[in-house]
């Protein structure tokens, strides 16, 4: 790999050098060769990954769908196999997310996300009984910084949600019921950070972003003024005391019981399956920490600011029944509102950064979707008080 004079590895200067340097195209025939691009996939690379348990099947040719860009690339690959791959049924598309682009090396290389996500569907997602994609294929190359998730496509069985999507009570139950899926599942366990779930905390996972995204925080600052008509006017009058509110909000997670979390549980990363189940993708940032920031932030962005003040109670409380029936000691509400109010911070920052990114971020969402979720975030924040609660 040719990197930058002096250039620190997994720096920005080493992953643009790299970048640089590389065929972006160079074909790639073997599971062990991370693709560069998509152009790189061949009919012999697709066998390898996808025909291992079918004796003598073989993909014969492949092309794609439309390009769906945002912190990955994203597309569908669509498969024609020889007799033998037909008789065994294999899939005719898969779904893929790459990092193709130079902006999407740094931002998923930087973050560590590429390898999150690799690491959750190599060492995590057969461990789970949680409605989430099934993944087929997944790769971090930490030489070239290339990277390559393949899942089973869920086409047409499943609705993708968005800041559309009405949600009544009984979906955003069915989210509680994966969140404790997942958080149960490895509660207080002492593989957490270990080779079996070598996942970072979250707040270390928060200090690495802020050291290698050093304009985060003014971003979201920046973003917060711009955010001024979303938003009740007293708290926009407390604008000074956002970011110190938000980096206190990690930092709690070091005095919480531990679990493995999503991190990024936005709307837009449910789905509705055929059974009415909701469904959970986009494991970039999976962390260890506690599950009160994937519980609020679930709630917050999936229901209108309406419905969110009617239901949030009953649904918390539905949350820690579904946890306590999976083994998990019981907490109180109390104890589990003082949590919970405080890591909205977090959830705002993730999306007062996608209103005004960093450098180096590439655009993630519509800003119809930005502005949304921004509007019931700074809601919740101002109805809870939250930058009282420190």
């Amino acid at each position: 790999m040719s990197v930058a004079l002096n250039a620190e590895p997994n720096s920005a200067e080493a992953i643009t050098a790299a970048f640089r340097s590389e065929q972006h195209d160079e074909q790639v025939t073997r599971a062990d060769q991370v693709p560069k691009s998509y152009g790189s996939i061949t009919p012999a690379w697709l066998t390898d990954v996808l025909c291992g348990d079918a004796p003598g099947a073989r993909v014969e040719s492949h092309r794609f769908d439309e390009r769906d860009d945002g912190s990955s690339n994203r597309r569908r690959i669509f498969l024609t196999y020889n007799d033998a791959g037909q008789v065994a049924s294999l899939p005719s598309t898969v779904f893929c997310k790459a990092a193709e682009a130079l902006e999407n090396r740094l931002v998923l290389s930087l973050s560590g996300a590429a390898q999150i996500e690799a690491d959750f569907y190599n060492l995590v997602r057969g461990r789970l009984d949680i409605e989430a994609p099934v993944g087929l294929y997944a790769q971090f190359d930490p030489e070239t910084y290339a990277s390559l998730i393949m899942m089973r496509d869920l086409g047409s069985s499943v609705r993708f949600c968005d800041d559309r999507t009405h949600m009544d009570f009984d979906h955003v139950a069915s989210q509680m019921r994966t969140l404790a899926g997942l958080h149960s599942r490895f509660y207080e366990s002492p593989e957490l950070g270990g080779s079996t779930l070598p996942f970072r905390t979250w707040p270390d996972w928060w200090r690495n972003m802020m050291t290698v995204s050093p304009d985060f925080a003014s971003s979201c600052d920046v973003a917060f003024g711009q955010a001024e008509p979303l938003m009740p006017e007293r708290l926009f009058r407390r604008r000074a005391e956002i970011w110190p509110a938000t980096d206190a909000s990690v930092e709690r997670h070091r005095a919480l019981p531990r679990t493995l979390i999503h991190c990024d549980v936005h709307l837009k990363n449910w789905y509705i399956a055929a059974d009415k189940r909701m469904g959970l993708s986009d494991f970039q940032i999976v962390s260890v920490g506690h599950w009160s920031r994937d519980v609020i932030y679930t709630m917050t962005t999936a229901l209108t600011i309406e419905d969110r003040r009617r239901w949030e109670k009953d649904l918390v409380r539905y949350y820690l029944d579904q946890m306590a029936e999976r083994g998990v000691p019981r907490t109180s509400e109390d104890e589990a509102w003082a949590a919970l109010r405080q890591q909205l911070m977090t959830a705002l920052a993730f999306w007062t950064i996608t209103l005004v990114p960093a450098e180096g971020m590439p655009a993630m969402q519509p800003e119809r979707t930005t502005h949304e979720f921004l509007r019931r975030l700074l809601a919740a924040i101002d109805d809870h008080d939250v930058l009282d609660s420190f």
